[in-house]
C-alpha cells in the first residue's frame, strides 16, 4: 500500500525524496487557509507540516486517514497536540535538526547588539564615518548571559557563550533542577536572573502556561545597560510593553526573531527602534539546517508507518490503539 503524504507548504527536495524513495506519494498544499487545509487532508495518511500551516482540531478531524503529524521544526503551537493524542495520531518534530542553528544566530545578535553593529553599518553608509567615537561597544568577556529555558538550545548557548567568549552563564527553568553542563549554573529565582544579566536570552516554548510570561513587570528589573534576546516564539512576550521599555531607553536594546502575530505588521513600532535588531522567524533556516528538518520530519513519517517508534516523537505516553 502506498501512504499519502500532505505537504502544506513546500519544503527542501531532499525531504521529499526521502519519502518518494520509500515509496510514499506526496500532496503539496495549494495554500494556507483552514478550509483549503481541510479540504486537501481528507484523503491524506501523514501531514509534515512547517510552523506556517494552522494544523487545529478541524483539520485533524477532517484527516480522517491520519497516522501522524510530522513537525518540520520545533515548535508546536500550530499543532493540536491533544486532538491528536485524541485521534491516536503520532505528532513529531525535528528538536535536533536545528538547535545549533537557532544558537548561532542568537549569538550574532548578542555580538550585533553588543557591538552596535547595525546601527554603525546605517551611519556609515550615510556618511558618518564620526559615529566610530559616539557607538562604543560592550565586551563580552566577563558579562553574565541569563538563559530562561534550558533545552537543546538554551545548552548549546551556554556552551557557546562560555567556552566562546568567556562569558558567565546562568539559566532558569522551572523543570530542571540541576545541569551536567559546566558552562552552566542554574538559579531558581527568575527575578534574580533579570537583574544580574547582561544580556538575557528567552528559549521557551509557547503554552498556555508560557503565553505572556514575559512582560514590563520582568524587564523593570533588567539593567539599563542589558540586551533581551527571543528566537523561541512571539507570543511568550507581551510585545508592546517591550517597545515601550525599549523607547524609554530602560534597556540597552533586543534582538527579536519572533513576534505576536506573524507575519509582523510594517508598521510594529519595533522596526522603528535603533536599538533593536529583528530577523523574520527565520533563526532556524540555514540551507543545511532547512535539508536536516526536511529529512528528520520525513523519516518520522516512514518510522511511523514501518511500525517503528518515531524518533522524536512528542505524545507517544499517549496514544492509544495506533493500528496502521
Amino acid at each position: 500500500m502506498s501512504y499519502l503524504v500532505y505537504i502544506p507548504q513546500d519544503i527542501e527536495e531532499e525531504g521529499k525524496n526521502y519519502l518518494l524513495g520509500k515509496g510514499y506519494k506526496i500532496k503539496l498544499g495549494s495554500d494556507l487557509a483552514q478550509e483549503t487545509l481541510m479540504k486537501e487532508v481528507k484523503d491524506c495518511d501523514a501531514v509534515l507540516t512547517r510552523s506556517t500551516a494552522v494544523i487545529n482540531k478541524e483539520v485533524i478531524q477532517a484527516g480522517e486517514n491520519l497516522k501522524v503529524i510530522a513537525k518540520y521544526g520545533v515548535g508546536l503551537d500550530n499543532i493540536d497536540i491533544e486532538a491528536a493524542t485524541e485521534r491516536g495520531i503520532y505528532v513529531t518534530n525535528t528538536p535536533e535538526a536545528n538547535a545549533n542553528v537557532v544558537a548561532e544566530h542568537v549569538m550574532a545578535f548578542i555580538l550585533s547588539l553588543s557591538k552596535n553593529l547595525s546601527q554603525a553599518d546605517r551611519e556609515l553608509r550615510s556618511g558618518n564615518f564620526a559615529i566610530r567615537n559616539q557607538l562604543f561597544g560592550m565586551d563580552l568577556e566577563g558579562k553574565t548571559l541569563g538563559i530562561i529555558g534550558l533545552g537543546r538550545i538554551g545548552n548549546i548557548l551556554a556552551k557557546k557563550a562560555s567556552k566562546g567568549f568567556d562569558m558567565k552563564v546562568i539559566g532558569y527553568d522551572p523543570y530542571v533542577a540541576a545541569s551536567s553542563n559546566p558552562e552552566l549554573e542554574i538559579v531558581t529565582d527568575l527575578e534574580w536572573l533579570f537583574r544580574n544579566s547582561d544580556v538575557i536570552s528567552l528559549h521557551l516554548p509557547l503554552t498556555e502556561a508560557t503565553k505572556g510570561t514575559i512582560g514590563s513587570r520582568e524587564f523593570s528589573w533588567m539593567k539599563s545597560s542589558a540586551y533581551f534576546v527571543n528566537a523561541s516564539r512571539g507570543g511568550v512576550v507581551k510585545e508592546n510593553d517591550l517597545v515601550e521599555v525599549l523607547q524609554a531607553g530602560k534597556i540597552a536594546g533586543a534582538g527579536i526573531d519572533v513576534f505576536e502575530v506573524e507575519p509582523p505588521d510594517k508598521r510594529n513600532p519595533l522596526f522603528k527602534l535603533d536599538n533593536v535588531i529583528v530577523s523574520p522567524h527565520n533563526a532556524a533556516l540555514t540551507k543545511e539546517g532547512s535539508i536536516r528538518m526536511a529529512v528528520h520530519a520525513a523519516m518520522q513519517v516512514d518510522q511511523v508507518f514501518t511500525g517503528v517508534k518515531p524518533s522524536w516523537n512528542v505524545n507517544d505516553p499517549l496514544v492509544k490503539g495506533l493500528s496502521i
